[in-house]
């Protein structure tokens, strides 16, 4: 008997699914990512290759963490509960666990009071920016911005386009299809990418210009050169092997 498959004989898996929940935990911080399963043959893929596989009940078929997205759960350990039935998989996380982009999926919090249950979530994209926007007065402090300061009208759909390109660069890193610009600049490698930022964010500029001479607010031009250029340093972001989260926590960081 292989030592994979010893380690595995301890493991309690249903009766009728052949199912084991897995629990997922950073290794680093402690927090709790989320919560999939796993069947024998995905904790032996798991040890196999120490990323996170798991079973989909909906699509019946394997998956490992990351695959499309790049965010991909390098597994430090695994572990089994005293009575077998659970696995905890302690994970050094690459990016977000949640699809919906948060850190981890257990990001709303159950509130009790006045006999009413309601769900309060982890800060929002909304929030993000209320604490991260600072602005510099004039002693030279910086103060964040109020909220009715903020020009953001929507918020939670903004946020979901932005982690929408995100996912979208992220599976073509993976997959490269044909024909893809986003694959010919993968293809090209960090020095083209790299490249193509500089070349945007001069674009950038001229239309920054162009908007002050024009003296017109919401300039065209500057919003699509803007957009250009976030999307090429997502590219190059993916191209380096970081993901938005660890951007996100240098901001956090400057904002306290």
């Amino acid at each position: 008997m292989s030592k994979e498959s010893a380690e595995l004989e301890v493991v309690r898996y249903d009766k009728s699914t052949g199912l084991v929940p897995v629990v997922v935990q950073d290794v680093t911080s402690g927090e709790v990512l989320m919560l999939a399963y796993a069947n024998r043959e995905a904790l032996k893929r798991t040890l196999g290759t120490g990323q996170a596989w798991f079973w989909s009940r909906s699509r019946q078929d394997y998956w490992r963490k990351g695959a499309t997205s790049g965010n991909v759960q390098r597994v430090a350990e695994v572990r089994v509960d005293c009575d077998g039935d659970t696995v905890l998989y302690l994970v050094e996380p690459a990016g977000p666990a949640c699809h919906t982009g948060e850190l981890t999926c257990f990001y709303r919090a159950v509130k009790h009071g006045d006999d009413k249950q309601s769900l309060e979530s982890h800060p929002s994209a909304e929030q993000f920016v209320e604490a991260t926007v600072l602005a510099e007065n004039q002693t030279g402090k910086t103060s964040a911005l109020e909220p009715s300061d903020i020009d953001w009208r929507h918020p939670q759909e903004d946020f979901a386009s932005l982690l929408g390109l995100w996912n979208v660069i992220a599976d073509r890193y993976v997959n490269r299809p044909q024909g893809s610009y986003t694959t010919y600049l993968f293809e090209h490698g960090v020095d083209k990418i790299a490249k193509k930022v500089g070349e945007e964010a001069a674009e950038v500029v001229i239309a920054a210009k162009n908007a002050a001479a024009a003296d017109e607010p919401g300039h065209v031009e500057l919003a699509k050169e803007s957009a250009d250029l976030l999307y090429h340093l997502f590219a190059l972001w993916r191209e380096c092997k970081i993901s938005p989260d660890m951007v996100f926590e240098v901001l956090r960081e400057r904002a306290k």
